[in-house]
């Protein structure tokens, strides 16, 4: 991120209210997020990435932020994306595991390695955001083929109530294919 500054460290006056936020938490905490994140990962490039991508993700938002604690909001962001990154490696791990145990004629393009990537990226995404039980609901449908009585059962749980969970988890499947 190119860091904001001015003479006297305020924010420019042409930001709009929510970036002004921004700067100022930047301007305020960026350093000390690093570091933090520098001591939690052990590797400086990593804690940079992550640095600039909280506030990234803060000057996307629509709403300013103005939290009270804000090393705890920030911290708290950052942790967020520090799952994330571990997810998507461990995502790009079984991928080449897979790709490596494909007999060389079935092995996707490069091109198409990267998008089914991204695909699974997303799905996981989209799953995470899920509710618990009903993420659970639809992955022993989808991956372990179990019905939606064997699912009730299994969850102890009415049959309606697994077949709204499905539901729910097939609309978001949908939203993430279509964008509705």
């Amino acid at each position: 991120m190119q860091r904001l500054s001015t003479s006297v460290g305020h924010p420019p006056a042409a930001l709009s209210t929510p970036h002004q936020a921004v700067h100022a938490l930047y301007h305020l905490h960026h350093g000390w997020l690093q570091g933090w994140l520098r001591r939690q990962l052990g590797c400086s490039h990593d804690a940079a990435d992550i640095a600039q991508d909280v506030f990234m993700r803060l000057l996307a938002r629509q709403n300013p932020v103005e939290p009270r604690e804000p090393r705890a909001f920030l911290s708290t962001i950052a942790r967020g994306l520090v799952i994330e990154r571990w997810r998507r490696r461990e995502l790009e791990r079984a991928w080449l595991e897979t790709l490596a145990a494909l007999p060389e004629a079935e092995a996707p393009t490069t091109e198409s390695r990267l998008i089914f990537l991204e695909t699974l990226t997303e799905i996981d995404r989209m799953l995470d955001g899920l509710k618990p039980a009903v993420r659970t609901a639809f992955l022993l449908a989808q991956l372990d083929g179990l019905t939606c009585p064997q699912i009730a059962q299994q969850l102890g749980v009415s049959l309606a109530t697994v077949e709204r969970h499905i539901a729910k988890a097939l609309r978001a499947c949908y939203t993430l294919r279509y964008g509705h």
